[in-house]
């Protein structure tokens, strides 16, 4: 069955169809949610959540985006939603996922090799929620700008702003000491 098919059979609240939505992006949605917060229950529970609003909003899906980003979406909104709710910090970010950060000064944003993976994990989880959630969402997740100020609910200039802002600060915590110590 096309995935076109199974949205369609999803919407007439088929259960069968549901299950293998389901299926399919359940464990993607799932580490999308555990980047964002600590626990596997908790995000076990995020997850769940965004299902259940998806499946009562897929009326609302018109294909204007693949379906997996759409459901993506809703699985950042739940996570921010938990840890406002819960005051949490940032859960721990995947290798695979850091990526080099680009800013309109350099062509590229480099660090010391002496800086781990670990180093910019802890980084970002001291950043102030505000940074760390544009951050996170841009660096991590790969959303734009438009897309972040909508996800937040702030303007496009205040997501480049804390982007930029929090860029910074994460240069100034991983910055090393003289002696090789970091901040």
């Amino acid at each position: 069955m096309l995935q076109a098919d199974i949205i369609e059979q999803c919407k007439k609240n088929n259960r069968k169809a549901q299950m293998q939505l389901y299926n399919q992006y359940c464990q993607g949605m799932y580490i999308v949610a555990k980047r964002f917060v600590k626990d596997s229950a908790e995000a076990e529970d995020v997850v769940q959540e965004a299902f259940i609003n998806a499946f009562t909003r897929l009326h609302q899906y018109h294909a204007e985006v693949t379906f997996g980003a759409w459901l993506k979406r809703i699985v950042v909104n739940k996570s921010l939603d938990f840890l406002k709710a819960r005051k949490q910090e940032l859960v721990e970010l995947n290798e695979v996922h850091l990526k080099v950060v680009e800013t309109e000064k350099d062509s590229k944003w480099l660090v010391d090799d002496a800086i781990t993976v670990n180093d910019v994990k802890l980084a970002i989880a001291k950043l102030p929620d505000k940074y760390q959630y544009v951050v996170m969402l841009y660096l991590i997740e790969g959303y734009d700008h438009e897309e972040i100020s909508e996800i937040l609910g702030i303007s496009n200039v205040s997501s480049r702003t804390q982007l930029s802002r929090g860029k910074r600060k994460l240069q100034e915590l991983l910055k090393v000491k003289k002696n090789g110590s970091r901040y």
